[in-house]
């Protein structure tokens, strides 16, 4: 069955193949971006070239979001489908960051998925169906050394995946997660870097591991065996595709590192959680 779904973050990488994939599997595709008619207008103008129709949404901006998701509601009537995909990258010596490039951060990765599913849900409600996926990260579950900014926002979406999850569950409304592993797209290219370069200078040789990691990420990006982005669009039309209530709560896709392990150890005491607070009824969709 065709859906109506609203994307996140589309302008390249995850976002503009999922934008593609969920197109070409028949469903009406509203991609948003930042600089629809600015800095993003070539890509815009070739996914409209697909029948993929573009929006125009700043994920750390309410007001943007929330005219961004009245375009689609208006023209399209409702939103079936949320893909939280936008997102902002960071790797260095945390102490590094400032707190203003950490704000900027938390800004796009944690609270512009809240903005943007606060401005999808009450329409999902009043309909008593939709299907919330949010895109997170194997390091939302495990940690790499210099990647703490970044994977603290990520271990924030898994609280809020798990916390929307039950609390709309009852209300028709399904909330689930994919994780995606280290991936050859150019979401590395706008990496945030430490801005307080002395700090990293401070640590000798400490401070010049995050830019070995990379160059061994990016030597494994360029070989034969290099991991496929488009992994994660046919991860999400999978999850589209399947029936309420059958979906995983959490997906890994790609190279685990463990996270895998972590999602399933950590799901029994989950449900113990929510069982002593005598809200298991709420595990599953209505």
């Amino acid at each position: 069955m065709s859906k109506t779904i609203l994307i996140t973050g589309t302008s390249s990488g995850f976002g503009r193949d999922t934008a593609e994939t969920l197109r070409r599997a028949g469903h009406t595709v509203y991609a948003s971006m930042r600089g629809v008619q600015g800095k993003n207008r070539e890509a815009a103008e070739a996914l409209r070239k697909l029948g993929i129709k573009t929006v125009e949404l700043d994920v750390s901006d309410d007001t943007s979001v929330e005219a961004g998701v009245k375009t689609v509601l208006t023209e399209a009537g409702k939103i079936d489908v949320l893909v939280n995909n936008a997102g902002i990258a960071s790797a260095g010596v945390t102490e590094a960051f400032t707190t203003d490039q950490a704000k900027a951060i938390f800004d796009t990765n944690v609270i512009g998925l809240l903005r943007v599913t606060r401005a999808v849900l009450p329409t999902m409600r009043q309909q008593h169906d939709g299907l919330i996926i949010n895109i997170g990260s194997v390091l939302g579950r495990v940690t790499f050394p210099f990647i703490g900014i970044y994977g603290a926002s990520k271990f924030a979406v898994e609280a809020l995946t798990d916390s929307l999850r039950y609390e709309v569950s009852q209300l028709g409304v399904e909330v689930v997660e994919v994780q995606p592993s280290a991936y050859p797209t150019n979401f590395y290219t706008g990496i945030q870097t430490p801005a307080d370069t002395g700090v990293t200078k401070s640590y000798g040789e400490v401070g010049q591991i995050p830019d070995a990691m990379f160059t061994s990420f990016a030597s494994r990006f360029e070989g034969e065996d290099a991991p496929n982005p488009h992994d994660v669009a046919e991860a999400v039309a999978r999850l589209v595709g399947q029936s309420k209530g059958s979906r995983a709560v959490r997906t890994v896709v790609g190279a685990p590192f463990g996270s895998d392990k972590a999602n399933e150890d950590v799901a029994p005491v989950q449900a113990k959680v929510v069982e002593a607070l005598g809200l298991s009824h709420l595990e599953k969709v209505a």
